[in-house]
């Protein structure tokens, strides 16, 4: 499957998971040796990884698009994911958000930024939250400036919490509220 050179002209954008991506999503869930992991949670054990990424290519395969995830899409290539979750208590206010760009050839061009603003959006258009946040490690210098050039702030750091290639990082939390993002 061909890669994409992403420039800043290059439009972003989030859609339903279509039967035409699941070759690539697979590919790029079930290849052990794909870079994006090295940035996604590496901190946990790579045999668990694999194992949930093979699993989760099968549910993709077997279930039609969510609501609660898209995918990045670039020139009509699939380039990552974005997707959601509701914090406990349902109903309370509170949506986690994950983006995931596989293909490295999108990287570093503000696809990440763009794909993370369109789905804020979209989460504080279709959801009753009233705060948004995304976790990450500090290792993941992309991920945290990408927030904040979002508006996200640092609402909590847990000090040297994961053990990655024998060095320790912190778990680093963002958050954005819905007054925040609509004063923008």
């Amino acid at each position: 499957m061909r890669g994409v050179n992403v420039s800043p002209a290059r439009p972003v954008v989030l859609r339903d998971r279509q039967p035409r991506d699941l070759p690539t999503l697979t590919r790029w869930l079930t290849d052990p040796q794909a870079e994006w992991r090295r940035w996604d949670a590496p901190y946990f054990a790579a045999a668990a990884t694999n194992k949930t990424m093979r699993a989760y290519a099968q549910y993709l395969a077997q279930n039609g698009p969510d609501a609660d995830e898209r995918v990045i899409d670039v020139d009509g290539v699939c380039v990552g994911m974005v997707n959601r979750s509701e914090e406990e208590p349902v109903g309370g206010g509170w949506w986690d958000l994950g983006i995931l760009i596989y293909d490295p050839a999108a990287w570093g061009a503000g696809t990440g930024t763009r794909a993370l603003r369109l789905w804020v959006a979209d989460t504080f258009e279709w959801t009753n939250a009233h705060v948004v946040t995304v976790s990450t490690w500090s290792g993941n210098e992309r991920m945290i400036r990408a927030a904040r050039r979002v508006g996200f702030r640092e609402c909590a750091r847990v000090r040297e919490a994961y053990a990655v290639r024998g060095q320790r990082f912190d778990s680093v939390k963002l958050d954005l509220l819905r007054a925040e993002w609509e004063a923008r």
